[in-house]
């Protein structure tokens, strides 16, 4: 990766509380390392805390802005080139019961732009109902929730679906990441 992304801001969407480290940190290093600029994007404003395997709290990272709050700096998806869903199970799960947060996540389907979602992450499009004729993959025990959302769900490392308009790229699990990442990049150049 050299220059893919160079001038290209990508939005990742977290909650406050909730998301797998490593589903963070590695994508936003292959963003970084393709010269895009990632920027931290939460319902809340000061810091979003990390876990390692879901119950270990891990490190914090500043949020950068908050999806539907007056006064704070809000996002848009006119803002990004991309969006990036990370997991963590509690993560994706607190950020469907927000609807800013969906809002968010559907605009950019609706505007046509790439979305990366990784284990968990999906559960967001589940909720925004931008499934149907989607093929993609997650954490399997997301695939039953995926196909009754209109989806088709996949046993694969990573995959691309181009299929409605929009770019989807998923993955299932942190040994995925350097596929997923590769994958995210190509999609969001």
């Amino acid at each position: 990766m050299a220059n893919e992304l160079a001038g290209k801001k990508i939005a990742f969407l977290v909650a406050p509380s909730g998301v797998e480290q490593v589903e963070l940190t590695r994508p936003w290093q292959a963003v970084v390392e393709a010269g895009g600029s990632p920027e931290l994007v939460s319902t809340e404003s000061g810091k979003a805390q990390a876990f390692n395997n879901d119950v270990e709290a891990a490190d914090t990272f500043p949020v950068d802005k908050v999806v539907g709050s007056a006064g704070a700096a809000e996002a848009t998806a006119g803002d990004y080139a991309g969006l990036v869903l990370p997991g963590g199970t509690t993560n994706p799960d607190k950020l469907r019961t927000v609807p800013e947060a969906m809002i968010f996540v559907k605009s950019f389907v609706a505007a046509g732009k790439p979305v990366a979602a990784i284990c968990h992450g999906p559960w967001s499009l589940v909720e925004t109902g931008v499934l149907p004729g989607k093929t993609l993959t997650s954490w399997p025990s997301l695939q039953t929730d995926i196909r009754n959302a209109g989806g088709s769900w996949v046993d694969e490392e990573s995959f691309t679906c181009t299929e409605k308009g929009w770019t989807l790229v998923t993955s299932r699990k942190p040994d995925d990441l350097d596929a997923f990442s590769a994958a995210m990049v190509t999609a969001f150049s």
